[in-house]
């Protein structure tokens, strides 16, 4: 900021009128004024003097408000844009915007004593003073403002005492709720309803506040029904009783479809069952699962893939689904195991053979069993290395 001597009248009195035009703010002429505690149950008290012992005792209300204090706003940083008035205001006339009073009036009051330090310096000391003396007549304005401020606290406390016995009782009942981790859908009701009210900012952003807080406790709650309605299709194929409790469950949850997607989950049980065969899941009804799943590893030992594979695609309708699953990967694991081996034997034989057309023989009775394996278990644990030694056997069959 550049000032100089034919300007300095008028740099004083647009200041002033700056430092004016923020009377209708809350009083604090510190640089960075410390927030309040958003969550302290503590009473909060405005410093005051002796001589205004009254004004202080109205403001007991307003900073001892359960309901209001402990959800108010934190921070500068929080506080709402205000809408533009149709009337201008007294900073909109000046040339000075003020956006932040606690920052821009202490920004001004170091350019006097800049520019007053720069004169000095300069050699002109009596202009110097004469420019400082002249920075005393913002005391007395100082303290019309503190005055004004008091006020003003005063009147919003009333407002604010209103809003806590108007309000205090909704607040309390959210705050119940939700130490009940009630269903977010009661929670929110309420909460909406204390917004539509209009309570302030504070309470309207404390209100939402705790529409986060039921929404994830509930979701919290339904990702475990969730995960039992899943297991019930995935693991125990019981599909039908899966779909009848997952629509259930999209009923009860319809705003947390984009976490859970749901009507994925509905789909999936719906897939599953299709893929089982009826008479299947019905043999499973009169016949243990436990012995045929004993039976099928059976099988597996003695190699007998066919047959243990067959079981326990059958297996997969009953209730013991999760097991079946779980020799099946085994079974194709050592299925595949064994194709590999008999590749890799195949393949020994063809490096040795000097014979172009019987080596390209071989490598193609090399890659037969690795197709095998995928086509018999598409999803093998070993299926990448089976891709990989394919691939590799086609390129020597290239050569």
């Amino acid at each position: 900021m550049i000032i100089n001597k034919a300007t300095l009248p008028c740099f004083i009195c647009s200041m002033a009128f700056a430092l004016t035009a923020c009377v209708g703010n809350t009083p604090a002429p510190e640089t960075d004024p410390q927030p309040e505690p958003a969550n302290t149950t503590d009473a909060q008290q405005p410093a005051g003097t002796a001589d205004s012992q009254e004004t202080a005792e109205q403001n007991d209300v307003y900073f001892n408000s359960q309901a209001l204090d402990n959800h108010r706003l934190a921070t500068p940083e929080n506080i709402p844009t205000v809408p533009e008035q149709s009337t201008p205001t007294s900073a909109e006339k000046t040339d000075s915007v003020i956006t932040d009073p606690y920052t821009t009036i202490p920004a001004l009051i170091q350019n006097i004593f800049d520019y007053a330090t720069t004169l000095h310096q300069a050699g002109y000391t009596d202009s110097a003073t004469a420019y400082l003396e002249r920075f005393r007549v913002i005391k007395p304005l100082w303290e019309q403002w503190e005055s004004k401020a008091d006020s003003m606290l005063n009147e919003f406390g009333k407002t604010r005492a209103e809003k806590a016995k108007a309000f205090e009782p909704m607040v309390f009942q959210i705050q119940n709720m939700n130490r009940a981790s009630s269903d977010y859908g009661l929670v929110a009701q309420t909460a909406d309803s204390l917004i539509a009210l209009a309570p302030g900012d504070s309470l309207t952003q404390w209100a939402k506040a705790q529409k986060s807080v039921a929404y994830k406790n509930t979701l919290t709650k339904a990702k475990k029904e969730y995960a039992a309605i899943k297991d019930l299709a995935d693991n125990q194929a019981q599909f039908a009783e899966a779909e009848k409790q997952a629509l259930t469950f999209q009923m009860r949850y319809r705003d947390f479809e984009n976490d859970l997607h749901i009507q994925a989950l509905i789909d999936h049980i719906r897939e599953l069952a299709q893929a089982n065969d009826a008479a299947a899941t019905k043999y499973w009804e009169s016949n243990d699962p436990a012995q045929a799943l004993a039976k099928a590893d059976t099988l597996l030992q003695k190699e007998k893939f066919a047959e243990a594979k067959e079981l326990l695609m059958k297996l997969r309708a009953s209730k013991l689904r999760k097991e079946a699953n779980e020799l099946y990967m085994k079974l194709a694991d050592n299925f595949c195991t064994k194709q590999r081996k008999t590749t890799s034997q195949t393949f020994a034989k063809a490096q040795k053979q000097k014979d172009a057309a019987k080596k390209k023989k071989l490598l193609q009775d090399a890659i037969a069993p690795l197709d095998k394996c995928l086509t018999e278990y598409p999803d093998n644990p070993q299926k990448q290395k089976v891709i990989e030694n394919k691939q590799f056997l086609e390129q020597e069959l290239g050569k």
